[in-house]
C-alpha cells in the first residue's frame, strides 16, 4: 500500500476524531464500496472479483474518541516519552519520529534488555525557544500524532490553538492520547487512564495486542513477587518528591506523592505514602508553579526525599553533589532524610512500561535493602517478549 493511499486512509478517521474533539458524540467510520450496479447479476467463475479482505480497525481513546486506521502506522509522533517507550516495549521504537525534549526520554534501560534500542539521535525535538511549531508536525508528515490534542492547547507557552489541531488531523494525520503522568490539572475533566490502561491502547494501535499481554503477564507476576516480600504498612516510609535540576539545590517544585498519575506507580506499588498529605502544600500542575525551600521541607521533615531533574547522573554522582551538598547545608542537614541517607533520585518525569520495571525494581532496592537487592525480573524474557 502506497504512503498516499494510507494516509488518506488514516484521514477518514481523523476527521472523525476532530468532530468528537470539538463535541461531537458520534464515531467517525469508513465506508465500504457497493457490492455492484447489478444485484440481480449472479457471479460467474469468469466474472467474479475476489473481495478484499478488510483489516481495517478502531481505536477509541478519551479525550479524541475513535480513530480508524486501515494498517498500523509506520510514523508516530509523540509528546510524552512514557509513550515513546510504551511503543518500544510493543518493538516498534522505530516509529517514533518525535518527543517534546528529547532530553527527557531516558533509555538508559534498554541497554540491559538484548536487541531493544531506539534512535534518540534522530528524534525531533518538539518544543522549540518560543513554545511549539505548527510547521514541525507538517514537516515530520507522521500517521499519527500519538498526542492528548488537549495537552497542547491547553500549555499556553506552547501556542497552539483548537484551530490547529483541527487543521493538522485534516492536513496531516490524526491525534489519539491522553495527559496521564499526573492528575493535577483543572482542564483535565474527561477520563484518565492507568499505565496500562494506556499501554493497552497504543498496542491496539499497533496491533500488538498479544505481545501487550505477555508484557503485562511479566509486570503481575514481578509485582505480585515484589509485594510479597514488603516490610508491613508501618514499616514503610513516607516520601517528598521534588524537582530541583541543579547539584546545590535551594529551592524545590513539590508533587504530591499521592497524585495517581502513572509516574508515581512504583511509588504506590511500594507503598511509600505521601510526606506532604495533611500539610496544604499542593503539587506542580500547569497552574501552580510554586516553589518551597528547605525551612518549609523541615516543617514536613519526611522520612525520605526524591528528588527529579537528575535521571542523566548515576546513582553515585548524585550523592557525591546533591546528597553532599545537603548534608553541608545548615537547614538542609537537620532533615530526617538527610540524617538516615534516604535522599534518592526521583525518576523520569514521563514513564512508560520498561522504565516502570526498572524504576520499580530500583526503589525497592533503595528502600527496602533487607529484601530486595540485584535484579528483580528476567532481563532476557523481558527482551524476548520486546523483540519476539
Amino acid at each position: 500500500m502506497s504512503d498516499h493511499t494510507r494516509r488518506d486512509l488514516l484521514r477518514v478517521g481523523a476527521i472523525g476524531a476532530g468532530a468528537l474533539l470539538a463535541g461531537c458524540t458520534g464515531n467517525s467510520s469508513t465506508e465500504t464500496a457497493d457490492a455492484g450496479d447489478d444485484s440481480t447479476a449472479t457471479p460467474t467463475e469468469e466474472t467474479a472479483t475476489p473481495t478484499p479482505e478488510d483489516t481495517s480497525y478502531s481505536v477509541e481513546m478519551a479525550p479524541v474518541g475513535s480513530v480508524e486506521f486501515e494498517e498500523p502506522p509506520q510514523k508516530v509522533a509523540h509528546y510524552f516519552p512514557g509513550y515513546a517507550d510504551m511503543a518500544v516495549a510493543l518493538g516498534h521504537g522505530d516509529t517514533v519520529t518525535s518527543v517534546g525534549l528529547p532530553s527527557r526520554y531516558h533509555v538508559d534501560a534498554y541497554e540491559e534488555l538484548p536487541g531493544v534500542s531506539v534512535d534518540k539521535e534522530s528524534l525531533t525535538a518538539l518544543i522549540g525557544d518560543s513554545g511549539i511549531d505548527k510547521e514541525i508536525f507538517y514537516e515530520l508528515d507522521s500517521d499519527l500524532h500519538m498526542i492528548d490534542p488537549v495537552w497542547l492547547t491547553q500549555n499556553s507557552f506552547f501556542g497552539l490553538e483548537q484551530k490547529d489541531i483541527e487543521e493538522l488531523t485534516q492536513n496531516v494525520a490524526p491525534f489519539l492520547g491522553n495527559t496521564i503522568f499526573r492528575r493535577t490539572d483543572s482542564w483535565h475533566d474527561y477520563r484518565y487512564y492507568t499505565l496500562y490502561e494506556a499501554f493497552e491502547k497504543v498496542a491496539q494501535v499497533h496491533q500488538e495486542q498479544e505481545k501487550y499481554r505477555q508484557f503485562k503477564r511479566l509486570h503481575d507476576a514481578f509485582l505480585a513477587d515484589v509485594q510479597t516480600k514488603l516490610p508491613s504498612a508501618d514499616q514503610r516510609p513516607n516520601g517528598l518528591l521534588l524537582f530541583a535540576a541543579s547539584n546545590e539545590p535551594e529551592a524545590f517544585y513539590p508533587y504530591r506523592l499521592s497524585d495517581k498519575g502513572t509516574n508515581k506507580k512504583q511509588f504506590h506499588d511500594l507503598g511509600i505514602t505521601d510526606a506532604l498529605a495533611g500539610t496544604g502544600i499542593e503539587g506542580l500542575s500547569t497552574s501552580d508553579r510554586g516553589q518551597i525551600d528547605y525551612e518549609t521541607i523541615l516543617q514536613v521533615d519526611p522520612d525520605s526525599i526524591l528528588l527529579r531533574g537528575h535521571e542523566t547522573q548515576t546513582e553515585q554522582e548524585f550523592q557525591d553533589t546533591v546528597v553532599a551538598f545537603m548534608k553541608e547545608h545548615p537547614t538542609a542537614k537537620e532533615l530526617t532524610a538527610v540524617k538516615n541517607d534516604q535522599v534518592f533520585r526521583g525518576g523520569p518525569i514521563y514513564a512508560g512500561p520498561i522504565h516502570n520495571l526498572f524504576l520499580t525494581e530500583r526503589f525497592a532496592t533503595n528502600y527496602f535493602p533487607d529484601s530486595f537487592e540485584g535484579e528483580l525480573f528476567d532481563r532476557d524474557e523481558l527482551a524476548g517478549i520486546i523483540t519476539g
